[in-house]
């Protein structure tokens, strides 16, 4: 049985984006045309539009799609806007079919961003804290999403850098698996 992918990316924005606070007419329409199958492994193809993270890599996930919508509407993608994905296969597609040139950093040390002061940067894994170097690489007016997690809770995080200063906010709840390498420190306090 082949499985109708576009049947399912049209439930998908119906299902999981458009009721969730996701009214971004642009977001929608880009992922309704992104083929979020191709992010997966072959024998995962048929979760790519469910409701859940899933693992295309060895320590690495696509986030859920309403959390995928959300986190783009967080961080207002512009046309002109220089984008970087940091293991974010799936968002670097869906801003692709937005009409963004999207650089994506997956291999090698993924705490180091490319050169660039880059309009926005997402990352579809969470972190137990953002890596100094990501908001660092923003350029002034940049927007910076990610999950951040403290054990079981997890919240997406958007750090928008200022001339002088950067600021940040909790968007909403998002609890994906911690990126491989992205761990919390284990250490021992006094």
């Amino acid at each position: 049985m082949t499985l109708d992918f576009a049947a399912a990316r049209q439930t998908m924005v119906d299902t999981q984006v458009r009721p969730n606070d996701v009214p971004d007419l642009a977001i929608q329409s880009a992922m309704r045309r992104a083929p979020r199958e191709t992010c997966c492994p072959p024998d995962k193809a048929f979760l790519a539009y469910a409701d859940a993270e899933v693992e295309y890599a060895p320590g690495r996930w696509l986030l859920r799609p309403r959390d995928v919508a959300k986190m783009l509407h967080a961080v207002r993608p512009r046309p002109g806007d220089k984008v970087l994905a940091i293991a974010a296969p799936y968002a670097a597609l869906v801003l692709a079919q937005m009409g963004l040139v999207v650089t994506r950093h997956d291999d090698g040390d993924l705490k180091a961003p490319p050169a660039g002061a880059w309009d926005i940067i997402v990352c579809e894994g969470a972190v137990a804290s953002i890596p100094p170097a990501w908001p660092k690489a923003l350029a002034v007016g940049g927007r910076l999403a990610v999950a951040v997690r403290e054990g079981r809770a997890g919240r997406m995080t958007l750090v928008v850098r200022g001339a002088e200063d950067m600021g940040s906010r909790q968007v909403f709840e998002s609890t994906p698996p911690i990126l491989a390498g992205f761990e919390p420190e284990v250490g021992f306090a006094f």
